[in-house]
């Protein structure tokens, strides 16, 4: 819950430096004045809001799994199993769509 507003609080924040960025230089180009840095708020916003966002989705990102052969076979029995191969071990959902399969 904590991420997801977190996120939300990120994004929110990012959009308002676009925003802000995008009226400075219009305030610039107005004047004729073209050069120069944005100023420190803008920039400090932006970058508060990619630390927001990358905190946000650390604590979003659900707990990772073991992947070792003794977690594997906690979860099964020899009865059952058809194939001997581990279920983290088949690649056949990663290369479906780049690779066309040989029956077409």
């Amino acid at each position: 819950m904590m991420g997801n507003i977190m996120l939300i609080i990120a994004t929110i924040a990012l959009l308002h430096a676009a925003f802000s960025t995008y009226e400075h230089l219009s305030y610039r180009k107005a004047l004729g004045r073209l050069e120069g840095s944005l100023p420190a708020d803008i920039v400090l916003e932006a970058l508060v809001a990619l630390v927001l966002a990358t905190f946000g989705a650390a604590l979003r990102t659900p707990e990772l799994r073991e992947v070792t052969w003794r977690s594997e076979m906690k979860r099964r029995s020899l009865e059952d199993q058809d194939d001997a191969r581990m279920s983290f071990a088949t690649f056949i959902h990663r290369a479906g769509i780049a690779v066309p399969s040989k029956s077409e």
